[in-house]
């Protein structure tokens, strides 16, 4: 970071282009991240411990109600990225942790749930009483959950009947309501329900053994027989073009917190690089750490570009699945390969979590993968360029 507090890594200025609001509001919550938070995160990561305490920090700083109704100031899409950016510049599982409770369990209600959905559980999730969860993904089901989908849902009166599993549901072993998706058995249409995890039936076991994106806590989930009332099911989510309204909006945010992965990775090499000396000077003024160093920021403003660019349409109401898609597929693609380089210039130091980048580098991996991979997120691009269906 420079002296004033903003991002070195951000070589174009594109912060500079936020209202005043926006810029103190990020400021105050990269001090808070940087004081409170950076400290403790590889211990955290290490022990795969999520820090409980920084819920309500965050709620005080505005993380869970920036996009909806309870903001305290008005903001751009562009602002609500840095914010996730920032986030994911300390530690990734910090961003994946808001993004679930507030980009889809929140985004889930907000798009589509009733006036009187709205009014029960925003407010409440925005001040971080409730923490949501988001299940769509199954063990057998990820990119064609489309049409995949085996969680059931049969409606039985006034109340409907839920059963199936569902796999890497963040937040979910400790959270309080999950948004869960499962196929009607009368019309075979994808429908929502807000399911509180103390429902009987509900189960959430911890997925273990998780080499990326450590912090945040994963669930295995059971659904045995959980009955939620009709008054639970989100009054227009009823097909899974509804679900893919909120997917489309979740696909830029972890386009974002990609990006500020690399900025984590880079800061802590560039630092490293300065202080590091071999054959009597620091290593930076090396011609080939200065190679990789550039390439990395080369990355980082392609990407900090793209996704900047998809939200300003985004807050122009323009914004299409193709958008969020490319810059989902291209920002944790340039990332994966800019955190490598990052590795790179600290030699053995590289894997040691002392040294920060080696958990950049691993959480990389879980971002090129989830909310849709790579390769589908082509597939949805290359529909739109060339007018194809190229998956069933």
């Amino acid at each position: 970071m420079t002296a004033g507090g903003m991002l070195a890594a951000d070589l174009l200025g594109f912060e500079d282009d936020l209202t005043e609001p926006e810029r103190q509001t990020l400021l105050a919550l990269r001090a808070y991240l940087e004081s409170e938070v950076r400290p403790q995160v590889n211990g955290l990561w290490e022990r795969a411990e999520f820090p409980a305490e920084i819920i309500g920090p965050l709620a005080e700083l505005g993380v869970y109600s920036f996009g909806g109704d309870h903001a305290a100031f008005e903001n751009s899409a562009v602002f609500r990225g840095f914010v996730t950016l920032e986030l994911a510049r300390v530690d990734s599982s910090l961003a994946t942790f808001a993004g679930v409770h507030t980009g889809l369990a929140s985004g889930s209600i907000a798009l589509c749930g009733s006036v009187e959905q709205q009014a029960e559980w925003l407010p409440r999730m925005a001040t971080g009483e409730v923490i949501g969860s988001f299940a769509l993904t199954e063990p057998e089901s990820g990119s064609d959950v489309a049409r995949g989908l085996r969680t059931t849902a049969r409606r039985d009166g006034d109340h409907w009947v839920l059963n199936g599993e569902k796999r890497w549901i963040g937040n979910a072993t400790w959270g309080d309501v999950v948004v869960v998706w499962a196929r009607d058995e009368a019309d075979d249409q994808v429908k929502g329900f807000i399911v509180p995890t103390s429902t009987p039936g509900y189960r959430a076991d911890k997925i273990e053994g998780k080499y990326s994106l450590r912090i945040v806590q994963n669930a295995h989930i059971t659904l045995t027989d959980v009955r939620v009332p009709d008054s639970w099911h989100l009054a227009e989510a009823n097909s899974f073009a509804d679900t893919n309204r909120v997917l489309q909006a979740t696909r830029l945010d972890v386009a974002w917190s990609a990006v500020g992965n690399a900025i984590g990775a880079y800061e802590h090499a560039l630092a490293y690089a300065r202080a590091r000396t071999q054959f009597g000077k620091p290593i930076a003024s090396f011609q080939l750490v200065q190679d990789l160093l550039v390439k990395s920021l080369g990355n980082i403003t392609a990407s900090l570009a793209m996704v900047v660019r998809v939200a300003a349409l985004n807050d122009r109401g323009v914004s299409s699945d193709e958008h969020s898609a490319m810059a989902k597929l291209y920002a944790t693609s340039r990332t994966r390969e800019a955190v490598a380089w990052c590795r790179e210039i600290l030699g053995g130091n590289g894997i040691v979590i002392d040294y920060d980048v080696i958990r950049h580098f691993a959480d990389a991996e879980a971002q090129y993968s989830f909310e849709g991979t790579r390769e589908v997120n082509t597939l949805i691009l290359g529909r739109a360029i060339t007018g194809m269906q190229a998956f069933v």
